[in-house]
């Protein structure tokens, strides 16, 4: 992390009301940023990332700390054991699926089961698979400007044309998930409602209509991979 430190800086940026982003620079790995959501039960970091400096503890601490972590998949586990070490063994909520990619525990670990789990008032994960068996993504009641929003990391990736999102088993191999596993991706998030899908890096947002862009993009990728291939081009 010292070394880490000399090189690199984390930038924070206020992505809605309620709602901060976190990226260090020059990117470290993929570049994914982190985001501190403020709950009335406490601040909650999305997602992890590697850098944790003095500054970044400093400026956590000024926002009042973290009362939990949720991450979406263990390609985003990242430094999350010092993370929550340094705010007070804050919980670190993983789903109980991707429990065998936990290569550094810490005490606040919490593993979760099941489909949907409230960490906070307004804040739910959501468990849709796909990417990682546990693959989750977290429901924010009052984001996008009281419509709701999805965090997504890159379960649910939103694409350049930020319009619509895909989904990958594995990125760099550039392997796609079954029609199935697509179809039950768009049944868990039927229930909820947004407006906005935050993905993994500033500037990959669906600002608007962000359910319909999750029915429109499940329909037009089943009928993809299920199809003979003749089908219109998107």
């Amino acid at each position: 992390m010292p070394a880490l430190s000399r090189q690199h800086m984390n930038g924070f940026r206020l992505v809605e009301t309620g709602l901060m982003g976190i990226a260090s620079h020059p990117k470290v790995g993929i570049g994914q940023r982190a985001m501190i959501l403020n709950t009335h039960a406490g601040n909650i970091l999305w997602d992890c990332i590697t850098l944790l400096d003095e500054a970044t503890i400093d400026i956590v601490r000024a926002m009042g700390g973290l009362a939990a972590i949720a991450i979406s998949h263990p390609h985003y586990y990242a430094t999350m054991a010092e993370w929550s070490r340094t705010f007070g063994d804050c919980p670190v909520f993983l789903h109980g699926d991707d429990k065998q990619w936990i290569i550094n525990p810490c005490p606040g670990i919490r593993l979760w089961t099941g489909e949907t789990m409230e960490i906070a008032p307004g804040a739910t994960l959501i468990r849709c698979g796909g990417h990682f068996a546990g693959g989750t993504v977290l429901h924010w009641e009052t984001g996008g400007g009281g419509q709701g929003a999805l965090l997504a990391g890159d379960i649910v990736m939103v694409i350049p044309d930020r319009t619509h999102v895909s989904f990958m088993r594995s990125y760099p191999n550039l392997w796609p998930l079954s029609a199935p596993a697509v179809d039950r991706i768009g049944a868990a998030l039927e229930p909820f409602e947004f407006e906005v899908i935050y993905g993994p890096f500033f500037g990959r947002d669906v600002l608007t209509g962000g359910k319909d862009a999750v029915r429109r993009s499940v329909k037009r990728y089943v009928e993809a991979v299920t199809g003979d291939g003749s089908a219109e081009r998107h």
